[in-house]
């Protein structure tokens, strides 16, 4: 189970950056206990319990990165071309039966053994044949075109350290290394929910004044993909002893809590006070838009000495997708027993006027294109609403605008972060 303490994150009645935020999330927050070994295939998304050091030298040989021909350096010419006869022939998977002679060239091909001796791989669309001779043109470095036993990985060395997301590049240097299992951490157990009265799942009859929950299937697919373990529990109506008692019950058997909306300043905002009636609320507001209400809470568990952790965001759909990116997933990687790795905005320029408050950063969506000069900039989504789903599905990320930023003009430059990094 999640292990916080109720004042770790100590209340202000300022806004916090998200920086303030994500550091309060790591300080003291122990990972969840339990490992397991699972296959290469089944390790996609999961967090690496411990280091993996590499088996056997990656390559384990030394070998011919091209197709071409192997030479000694030395038995090149120090000027013009070098004539030299070709001696054997070696394909990959074949072992080199003999060291390569003196002043001859050996016919080889990609990933195949270096005969001994032999030190440069010319590619093969780079020489001449006459008859049983190659031609061999200058310039060549000695060494070029060859990977060296342990190039990549010397064996004993730390491949993946532990704590890494791993992903289909990961799984494949394992692969590489003849790794068939790897010991990760347990998935971390979530539970998901919607709050309020005007919402309903899909599939259901809306009335006269009711929407289809969104938010509660954005984040357990974005849950998911970051290899979590989801309970769907619903949506909870505005009743606060109904939401306490909710919340209270699910404290057990699932690391974090995480709901959508009712966690603002409102009268039907009940979300707040029922997380202060069954455990304790670290803090709730953010200096982001969209965004700022995010709640933060420990709630007790029937079982004694353990705790979930709670997470509330706001109820409209693209402050969900925005404070999920920003805080519940660097919180879910630190939880899971990884690093919560800072997002790297890529500068982008600006094709749009805009203006906002100093004090706070905002996120704008944003379309990428590419404008006559060969320049890629970014175009914002006509629709600001923090309602409004087609915002996401229309455009390509985020525009990160910092606190100090009041405006933009076309030209400027500024952060860019895609959607794929958000998930």
């Amino acid at each position: 189970m999640a292990q916080l303490s109720s004042d770790q994150f100590a209340f202000k009645e300022r806004l916090l950056s998200v920086e303030e935020a994500l550091a309060r999330v790591a300080e003291g927050l122990n990972p969840v206990a339990g490992t397991e070994d699972v296959s290469l295939l089944d390790a996609d998304g999961r967090i690496l319990a411990s280091d993996l050091n590499a088996p056997v030298a990656l390559p384990p040989f030394f070998n011919s990165a091209v197709d071409g021909y192997a030479v000694r350096f030395s038995d090149l010419a120090a000027t013009g071309e070098t004539r030299l006869p070709v001696g054997g022939r070696i394909a990959a998977g074949s072992a080199a039966t003999r060291p390569a002679g003196v002043a001859v060239a050996i016919r080889i091909f990609t990933g195949a053994p270096m005969p001994e001796g032999s030190d440069t791989v010319f590619m093969q669309e780079d020489v001449r044949l006459d008859g049983d001779c190659v031609i061999l043109p200058p310039g060549l470095a000695s060494g070029a075109n060859c990977r060296p036993a342990g190039e990549d990985i010397a064996r004993g060395t730390i491949a993946l350290a532990a704590g890494r997301r791993m992903t289909p590049e990961a799984i494949a240097l394992a692969a590489a290394l003849g790794v068939t299992q790897l010991t990760v951490r347990r998935r971390v157990r979530v539970a998901v929910f919607s709050t309020g009265n005007e919402i309903v799942s899909p599939g259901t009859p809306l009335g006269a004044a009711q929407l289809y929950d969104s938010n509660r299937f954005t984040l357990q697919a974005l849950l998911r993909r970051l290899g979590a373990e989801v309970t769907d529990l619903g949506i909870l109506r505005d009743e606060r002893a109904a939401v306490a008692a909710a919340l209270r019950e699910a404290a057990t058997g699932h690391d974090l809590i995480l709901t959508s909306g009712g966690v603002s300043t409102g009268e039907e905002d009940h979300v707040k006070a029922a997380v202060e009636d069954v455990g304790s609320l670290t803090f709730w507001r953010l200096a982001i838009k969209p965004g700022r209400p995010v709640a933060m809470g420990v709630i007790p568990s029937a079982v004694a000495g353990e705790s979930s952790a709670f997470i509330g965001l706001p109820g409209n759909p693209v402050a969900v997708f925005v404070t999920f990116a920003h805080v519940v997933r660097p919180f879910l990687a630190v939880l899971g027993g990884g690093e919560a790795t800072p997002l790297l905005a890529l500068p982008v320029r600006v094709a749009f006027a805009y203006r906002k408050k100093v004090g706070r950063r905002e996120y704008v969506r944003v379309a990428l294109r590419r404008a006559a000069d060969g320049v890629i900039e970014a175009v914002n989504h006509p629709r600001e609403g923090a309602g409004v789903i087609t915002s996401l599905t229309e455009t390509d990320g985020l525009l990160e605008l910092p606190e100090a930023v009041e405006r933009l003009a076309p030209g400027d430059q500024a952060g860019f972060l895609s959607y794929a990094l958000l998930r």
